[in-house]
């Protein structure tokens, strides 16, 4: 159990750091779509509709990331003062209740919606725009598929903390 954890957190970690090198990229792109548009009057779809794509890109397949990190946002009011313990059943029980059931529900929904746009090979509706939206469009599936592995790692990570094999502290 203990290798399975640290598999995902493994490949979770490496693509989180892969995707933070998009950021900079993204803010290049944001200032060349200003810089053309108001220092030059020129606009540039392709670009624009680039740095959406990159920002697709990092908020989709960072949601793992961010929850390996324990950075998602929850109600804080009691559960700091919780014991390690108590965290782990909190966070075991959302895990099977919220997260790995709305990442299921997500993969069923976006499945045909993104084979479709594959299918069609859909490109962007402007003109000038890029003809990769089915990319984008694949970024649903792939989130879910990504944010549910690690879901499974925390809820491993959790059952080791709770039947008293693992260590009461995350591994970040």
């Amino acid at each position: 159990m203990k290798q399975c954890v640290y598999l995902i957190d493994e490949f979770t970690e490496r693509l989180g750091r892969l995707l933070a090198w998009l950021i900079p990229l993204m803010m290049l792109g944001t200032a060349a779509v200003v810089i053309m548009r108001y220092g030059f009057g020129q606009g540039m779809t392709a670009l624009q509709e680039s740095v959406t794509y990159l920002h697709g890109t990092v908020f989709m397949l960072g949601a793992a990331y961010t929850l390996k990190h324990g950075g998602h946002v929850r109600v804080d009011i009691f559960y700091h003062r919780f014991s390690p313990r108590i965290k782990a059943w909190v966070d075991s029980i959302g895990s099977i209740v919220f997260l790995l059931p709305l990442c299921g529900l997500i993969l069923i929904t976006s499945w045909d919606f993104t084979a479709n746009a594959w299918l069609i090979r859909e490109a962007s509706v402007e003109p000038g725009g890029l003809p990769f939206v089915y990319l984008l469009k694949s970024l649903l599936p792939l989130m879910a598929i990504n944010l549910a592995l690690q879901g499974v790692a925390e809820l491993l990570r959790n059952t080791m903390i709770l039947v008293g094999t693992e260590a009461e502290t995350r591994a970040d």
